[in-house]
């Protein structure tokens, strides 16, 4: 009976469906949790910050809380001072955001049993335009991605929503979140120069003007200060996944020095991609070297080569995106003008390089390999 089971392609499917249907239940009960605890820090944390506890009784408030509370719920983690002093700056950071809490939870378990998860949509499309998160939305990420949030925006509530938003949307670790936030993502995001707003019709031009930064920060990165466009374009691609992060969401690779055939000519991409939700191709363009007019030719030429010979039906126009070491941004513009191709234009920069001083000092092969032969016969010695 059991072998007539596990060859029956229906039993097969059934398996397979319920092993889903339990993950989804798991998911959605770990949301409902996640949303229950962080109601209830940000409602301990009110309480705190209404009592003006902290004048009220004294420096050692948070230790004594701390205690009473262990005390008294005995088998609850959490209520450490350090974190209680979080759980305050977080209802004084989002003072207003868990009002709606209780509908947000009723969303995420109404659904009946084996349906799909109803979480809400971090960005949904809705006559073709882009919806933002809901702030009620921001317990749907875990607390330590919220007190490393604390932490580093130091009060600044715009900021520490957009980090909100880009965790719930990324599906950032908190490895992850940490990384964005030390390389100033919220001050870069959509800043580069480009000419999207007049040559794509919105929200198309919107949207691609949010996957744009100035400057890209390329600190993954550990090159020579005397670079050049090959070692740059060597190690991008040596460290292409946090590459893809920085670029940031929705990017899809697809080649390196992408061969194109245009007419009787060979033309070489130098970064190819797909942006998923912009449904379209993006040529990327390094230069090792300032800005340049004559590099908005060359990219123009590309993104038209791409949109003929690549694109679909239903792709949108591809975008271009020029990464050089740095810009005049009044040249940008002027020669922004002339182009009638979607271009965007940004900086990089190295944090990681090498300096000058310790490349003198570093041992040459001869001497890395003098060294490894006197270990070996000095080895060789004591056997």
């Amino acid at each position: 009976m059991s072998n007539l089971m596990k060859q029956d392609e229906s039993y097969a499917v059934w398996i397979a469906e319920l092993k889903e249907r339990y993950r989804a239940a798991q998911i959605k009960a770990s949301v409902a949790v996640n949303i229950e605890m962080l109601s209830f820090y940000w409602k301990l944390g009110r309480d705190i910050h209404s009592m003006q506890a902290e004048n009220r009784y004294g420096s050692d408030f948070y230790e004594m809380l701390s205690q009473d509370l262990c005390s008294a719920i005995t088998d609850a983690k959490g209520f450490s001072p350090r974190n209680l002093r979080y759980m305050k700056s977080f209802y004084e950071l989002f003072p207003e955001n868990m009002a709606n809490l209780p509908q947000v939870e009723a969303n995420l378990v109404s659904a009946e049993d084996g349906d799909e998860v109803n979480l809400p949509q971090v960005v949904a499309e809705s006559d073709n335009r882009t919806l933002s998160l809901p702030e009620s939305a921001f317990p749907l990420i875990p607390w330590g991605h919220i007190r490393t949030i604390i932490d580093k925006c130091k009060g600044d509530r715009e900021k520490a929503l957009f980090y909100a938003r880009k965790t719930l949307e990324n599906n950032w670790s908190r490895a992850v979140l940490l990384n964005f936030l030390s390389t100033d993502l919220y001050d870069r995001q959509g800043k580069a120069v480009s000419n999207f707003t007049a040559t794509l019709p919105e929200p198309h031009g919107d949207l691609a003007q949010e996957i744009t930064k100035d400057p890209y920060s390329f600190n993954f990165l550990t090159i020579q200060e005397r670079y050049n466009e090959r070692e740059l374009k060597d190690a991008l691609m040596d460290n292409i996944t946090a590459f893809l992060l920085e670029l940031g969401r929705g990017f899809a690779f697809v080649g390196r020095e992408y061969r194109l055939r245009v007419g009787e000519t060979e033309q070489f991409i130098d970064l190819l991609f797909y942006h998923i939700h912009l449904r379209c191709y993006v040529v990327v363009e390094v230069k090792a070297v300032p800005f340049e007019p004559g590099f908005i030719g060359q990219l123009g030429t590309y993104v038209s080569a791409v949109n003929h010979i690549l694109a679909e039906e239903n792709d949108q126009p591809a975008l271009g995106l020029l990464i050089c070491r740095n810009k005049d941004d009044v040249l940008v513009r002027y020669a922004l003008e002339g182009s009638k191709q979607p271009i965007g234009i940004s900086e990089y920069e190295l944090t990681k390089l090498i300096p000058d001083e310790f490349k003198g000092s570093m041992p040459t092969i001869e001497e890395i390999e003098a060294e490894l032969s006197g270990l070996e016969e000095m080895n060789n010695e004591q056997d």
